[in-house]
């Protein structure tokens, strides 16, 4: 009897020991709990200012509609019409040219910020100088440059010595205005780059300096690869920023002339606004937002196969 009281005793005091997992249950489901409330925000303003947007133009894109009447289901009569129009054509083949031109962004960034990277007296400047395109508003940036491809008093004209209407002739615009874009477009792939290499690992470097490595070498070999998903976002960022550009056309060329410098973001707003087609306008923007998300989704993968 005695040798079992000690047993008896020891199976009651590790009874209430069975309810003790049940706290930090509970503070799992606590913290989650505030997980998802710390959350719901974005997530609210995600939905109502990112996915219902998408959604609804989407479905306004099947439709006939004015703004102010009842709209008209014409099931993919806009997309028709969108394939047949010569103006559709002369966008898509601007957007391919900006998007070409403005692959120049990222190498060119890389190099400013390669060359800015130098502990060197008075850099500070040099890198504010660089920096200040990227402050300045699109509208500031079109308003310069039309005042420099001026034909008559523009600082082009006098460098030429001759006067040259730039944003007037249909076969300069696009690229006038491409170029001016890609003024502001280096300075921020600069920033990119100068943020990435503040995380270059210094031991690599240096072990590849003591075999020998310098220059173009050291570039490819130990720089760029730890600059890959700098790249990856300097690139997407420039691809997305050609693919939807509209301020510097808007404030330098309104698309002209006849049209000839029109992307297709400008020609979504000109259809909306002007012409009060706002399904039409729609359809052009869903098209746009297909080649972009077409795009984003080869890079996501891409990027994923290279570090898997």
């Amino acid at each position: 009897m005695l040798v079992q009281t000690p047993a008896i005793h020891s199976e009651r005091a590790a009874e209430p020991s069975a309810p003790a997992a049940a706290p930090p249950r509970r503070a799992a489901a606590r913290r989650n709990r505030a997980a998802l409330w710390f959350l719901a925000p974005a997530c609210v303003m995600t939905l109502v200012y990112v996915l219902y947007p998408i959604a609804y133009t989407i479905y306004l894109s099947f439709f006939n509609w004015d703004g102010m009447t009842a709209p008209r289901f014409i099931g993919l009569g806009n997309y028709i019409e969108l394939l047949h129009a010569p103006t559709f054509y002369t966008a898509l083949k601007n957007n391919l040219a900006w998007l070409l031109m403005f692959l120049l962004a990222p190498p060119m960034g890389l190099a400013i910020a390669l060359y800015l990277n130098q502990k060197v007296r008075g850099m500070r400047v040099v890198k504010a100088l660089f920096f200040a395109p990227f402050v300045l508003s699109g509208v500031v940036v079109g308003l310069i440059f039309s005042w420099f491809y001026d034909p008559s008093f523009g600082l082009l004209s006098l460098l030429l010595g001759q006067g040259i209407p730039v944003l007037g002739d249909a076969r300069y615009a696009t690229f006038g205005i491409i170029f001016a874009a890609l003024w502001p477009q280096t300075a921020y792939c600069m920033i990119l780059y100068l943020t990435g290499l503040t995380a270059i690992n210094n031991d690599q470097v240096e072990a590849a300096r003591m075999e020998g490595a310098k220059g173009w070498s050291m570039l490819r070999y130990v720089i760029l690869p730890q600059l890959r998903p700098t790249t990856f976002m300097a690139f997407v960022v420039s691809i997305i920023g050609a693919l939807r550009s509209f301020d510097l056309i808007s404030v330098m060329s309104s698309g002209g002339p006849y049209e000839s410098s029109t992307v297709l973001a400008y020609y979504a707003y000109d259809q909306a606004i002007k012409y009060y087609r706002q399904g039409y306008s729609a359809a052009i923007a869903v098209t746009l937002f297909a080649i972009m998300l077409v795009y984003i989704v080869y890079q996501l993968r891409r990027m994923l196969r290279t570090e898997s």
